[in-house]
C-alpha cells in the first residue's frame, strides 16, 4: 500500500541549497513490503545536485521508513544539515543522525526510545517478536553510536528509559552538533530584516516608504507655512484607511 506523502520540497530542482521538511508521523503506512514510496523519496532526492537542509518536525513511526532515509541521506553526494526546529522523537530522531551537522532550536526536542510492535500467536511467536525487536534495537544503536561516540551500554539504557533530551543536552551527548541561533546583523545588536522580528523602525520606515510613494514625500518646514489646501472628505479617509493597513 502506497505511504501517505510526508515530505516537501523547496528548491528541489537545482544546484541552489535544497530544502527538505519532514512534518508529521513517518509513513503512515510502512514502508517494509513498499517499493513505490521510497523510490519516489529517493527520485525527488537524486533530482538535483548540491546541499540540502532538512528540517524535521516529527514523533516518528515507521522504523524501516526511517532505515531507508537515513541510508539515503548518508549516501548523498552533497552536504546534509539536520535542523530539529520542533521535534525529533523515536524514528525522526534516526533520520536526523544522518546529517553532516545536526542542528537544534532552542526550544526543540529529541526523545529516543526502544521499538515497538504488535504480535499476536503463540509463545515462540511472541519469543521471535521479542528476538526481533532486539535486532532493531541493535541497528538503531547504530546510528546513534556512529553520531554520539557513546558507548552502545549508554544508548541502550537512554533507550530503556525513553529519554526526553533538550537541545543543550543534545549537543552535550553529542546528538547534536550546536544550536539554530538568529541571525544578527555586523554590529550584533539587532536582528537581520530577513527575520520574522517585530521592528519599531523597520514597520516605521517601510510605512513612511509606502505613504511617500502614494502621496508624495512630507513637506519641508518652509512648505508648511503655505496656506494649506482644501481636502475633501474622502481623500482624508481614504488616507486614514491606508494607514490602518501598517498601523
Amino acid at each position: 500500500m502506497k505511504s501517505k506523502k510526508f515530505w516537501k520540497w523547496k528548491n528541489q530542482i537545482g544546484t541552489e541549497e535544497r530544502i527538505l521538511f519532514l512534518d508529521g508521523a513517518i509513513a503512515e503506512e510502512s514502508w517494509f513490503d513498499d517499493d513505490v514510496t521510497p523510490q519516489i523519496f529517493k527520485d525527488e532526492l537524486t533530482n538535483g545536485t548540491g546541499d540540502i537542509t532538512v528540517w524535521i518536525n516529527s514523533p516518528g513511526g515507521d522504523c524501516v521508513a526511517a532505515a531507508r532515509i537515513y541510508n539515503m541521506l548518508t549516501e548523498y553526494k552533497g552536504k546534509v544539515t539536520v535542523k530539529i526546529d520542533g521535534i525529533a522523537a523515536s524514528a525522526a530522531s534516526v533520520i536526523a543522525m544522518a546529517g553532516d551537522a545536526v542542528l537544534m532550536s532552542p526550544v526543540s526536542m529529541l526523545m529516543i526510545h526502544n521499538p515497538s510492535t504488535i504480535a499476536m500467536g503463540e509463545s515462540h511467536d511472541f519469543q521471535k517478536a521479542i528476538d526481533m525487536l532486539n535486532e532493531v534495537k541493535e541497528s538503531i544503536i547504530n546510528a546513534y553510536a556512529i553520531k554520539t561516540g557513546l558507548s552502545r551500554a549508554k544508548l541502550s539504557h537512554l533507550m530503556d528509559s525513553e529519554t526526553w533530551i533538550n537541545a543543550n543536552k543534545a549537543v552535550e551527548l553529542g546528538f547534536a552538533d550546536g544550536i539554530i541561533e538568529r541571525e544578527r546583523t555586523d554590529d550584533n545588536s539587532q536582528m537581520s530584516v530577513s527575520n520574522v522580528l517585530f521592528s519599531c523602525k523597520e514597520v516605521s520606515n517601510a510605512l513612511f516608504n509606502k505613504l511617500e510613494i502614494k502621496y508624495g514625500k512630507p513637506k519641508t518646514a518652509a512648505e508648511e507655512t503655505e496656506i494649506p489646501k482644501e481636502h475633501s472628505v474622502s481623500d482624508i479617509t481614504e488616507r486614514l484607511n491606508f494607514m490602518r493597513k501598517f498601523i
